[in-house]
């Protein structure tokens, strides 16, 4: 591990080689899931889709009581076909805005949500802090959003994912530096990738204004990173551990690297994603627990 990626570790005080030990999870009243696969397998099934379990069990109201539900009907899935548009070019960096405060994906430094549920059998708990720390990527100044997740209790993947916000309120996602916890090591993912390196693009992980039908690409690299997302409603409402969220923003996300695999994720009001789950070509669930502000 580099030493800037010790300094980020130590930031969020999660699964650290810095900080050797177990797994240390802040004191919350329920643990969050975290979804994601530890080995990534040859598919490299990415982590937006197990970060999405939790929507698609809502949508399918097949989540137990207490757990996660949608008032919305259906998911949309058996219409969805993915195929991510071009992305949209990236504004000057004199375009961008110091803070991301989008309503639907706000990001306070300081703010952890802690996420529960389960995918392929397994315990997910993950846990996502908001740093204090920035990084430049095409003179676009980008909050830095630290992303745990463990898997029955032992330590499993780390990201370190770059948001930026434009005038207009729209939250680009610049790229991620993800590792994996192999054989009692940190190891950097393949599928990690920065915009403006190796002809990776960035693109809009929540638009400002979200309209029914609208397509947009989160991420593009060929071969590496490829999701998308439609919107399906902005007024669904969602119940989760942490509370129920009306007039959500509700979408269904893919990636032709997983063909057949299609997402449902809701997004609250002032607090950003709340859950998602896969609905077609896999099972797997995720609900937002707890938001804490440091």
């Amino acid at each position: 591990m580099t030493a800037q990626a010790c300094r980020e570790s130590s930031a969020s005080l999660l699964w650290s080689s810095c900080f050797p030990g177990a797994l240390i999870v802040h004191s919350f009243a329920m643990p969050r899931v975290f979804g994601t696969n530890v080995e990534r397998k040859e598919a490299q099934v990415s982590k937006r889709r197990i970060f999405a379990v939790i929507a698609a069990a809502a949508a399918l109201a097949t989540v137990a009581p207490g757990v996660g539900h949608a008032s919305s009907s259906g998911s949309g899935a058996a219409s969805f076909t993915c195929n991510p548009p071009l992305p949209p070019p990236l504004p000057p960096a004199s375009q961008f805005v110091s803070k991301v405060d989008n309503k639907y994906f706000p990001l306070q430094p300081g703010t952890t949500f802690v996420y529960r549920g389960r995918q392929d059998g397994d315990r997910v708990l993950d846990q996502v802090t908001v740093t204090h720390a920035t990084k430049t990527i095409l003179g676009v100044q980008a909050t830095v959003v630290f992303d745990g997740v463990a898997l029955n209790g032992k330590r499993s993947e780390k990201t370190f994912d770059w948001y930026a916000q434009d005038k207009h309120g729209n939250v680009w996602y610049l790229g991620e530096s993800a590792f994996d916890f192999v054989h009692g090591h940190w190891v950097r993912a393949s599928d990690s990738w920065e915009s403006g390196r190796g002809g990776a693009q960035p693109g809009i992980i929540m638009e400002a204004h979200p309209k029914v039908g609208d397509n947009y690409t989160q991420e593009q690299l060929p071969g590496t990173a490829m999701d998308m997302a439609r919107v399906l409603s902005s007024h669904t409402t969602v119940s989760v551990p942490d509370g129920t969220f009306a007039h959500a923003v509700k979408t269904n996300e893919c990636t032709p690297l997983e063909p057949g695999v299609v997402d449902v994720k809701y997004y609250g009001r002032g607090v950003g994603e709340v859950a998602e789950a896969t609905v077609q070509g896999g099972s797997a669930r995720l609900v937002l627990v707890s938001v804490t502000h440091g």
